[in-house]
């Protein structure tokens, strides 16, 4: 299963979809590295005076109200955007992995006990309880922004791979594991997590857009990130004082944030359809 897994980045890129979606991805990642070495520092104003100035030579998507430089501030709240939502659905996916893999395993009284704390996470809505979390900070630190989108996300993933575990139970080649002496432990590692990778994977690519947006949305509220770390979010909350004169200052960092769910979602099918043996 590892040979077939590991080929799935390739196949994915043959559909177009998928093509468009990681070329799309990688200029994003490229600029978010290359950028800080090219580009002004996103915190620099020139001329505060000045305030908003549209697009120019010198300033390809213009500047906002302090006249800081929106190419700069996109580019590196890109960067942070990205790494949150991915760190974010690692820490998501690990969890929702190994609550799954435990509860589709172990079965019985385990199972039942994990599953309704699941359907009683299902039950509240996500978003509600990360506003109940974030309310009681006035200023949250990267690190725990991360960890509370991650451990508010895993409900499904821990779903969809206790699923996947039911149905490889009961093939013949995890009978033969257990005949031969295998741990449980080493079942899980060497089979029944390698044979779930491959809808994990899809449905991790698919999350991380919604991270994207979610943290976009807190950014917005000011729950996120805060100032004066650029992130697409909070950007739109900057420009909503010169949104009218200025409509670029809002303008780019939307368009970003919907090029990049965008793009994060034409990969996730384009490797669930890679996935299907129906589709190659």
């Amino acid at each position: 299963m590892i040979g077939p897994l590991l080929d799935l980045p390739r196949r994915a890129f043959r559909i177009p979809s998928g093509r468009t979606g990681l070329v799309i991805l990688g200029l994003f990642a490229a600029s978010a590295l290359v950028g800080p070495m090219v580009l002004p520092p996103p915190s620099a104003m020139p001329d505060v005076v000045a305030g908003a100035t549209p697009p120019s030579r010198a300033h390809p998507f213009g500047t906002d109200h302090l006249n800081r430089d929106m190419l700069s501030r996109v580019v590196s709240g890109g960067r942070i955007s990205l790494t949150v939502a991915l760190l974010a659905m690692l820490v998501s996916v690990t969890v929702g992995s190994a609550v799954g893999l435990v509860a589709g395993y172990a079965g019985g009284w385990i199972d039942a006990i994990l599953m309704r704390v699941v359907d009683a996470a299902l039950a509240i809505p996500r978003l509600f309880v990360i506003l109940l979390l974030l309310v009681v900070w006035e200023r949250i630190p990267l690190v725990a922004l991360i960890l509370v989108l991650g451990t508010t996300g895993w409900f499904a993933t821990s779903r969809l791979v206790r699923g996947e575990v039911l149905r490889l139970r009961a093939e013949g080649f995890i009978s033969a594991a257990r005949a031969l002496g295998a741990r449980p432990a080493r079942i899980i590692a060497r089979h029944l997590l390698p044979n779930a990778a491959g809808p994990l994977l899809v449905a991790a690519t698919l999350g991380v857009g919604e991270v994207i947006l979610l943290e976009a949305g807190l950014s917005f509220l000011g729950l996120g990130i805060q100032a004066p770390t650029p992130s697409w979010g909070g950007m739109v909350l900057d420009a909503r004082p010169v949104m009218v004169t200025a409509p670029w200052t809002a303008l780019v960092p939307g368009a970003a944030i919907v090029l990049t769910v965008l793009a994060v979602n034409l990969v996730g099918e384009a490797l669930q359809t890679a996935l299907d043996p129906r589709g190659r």
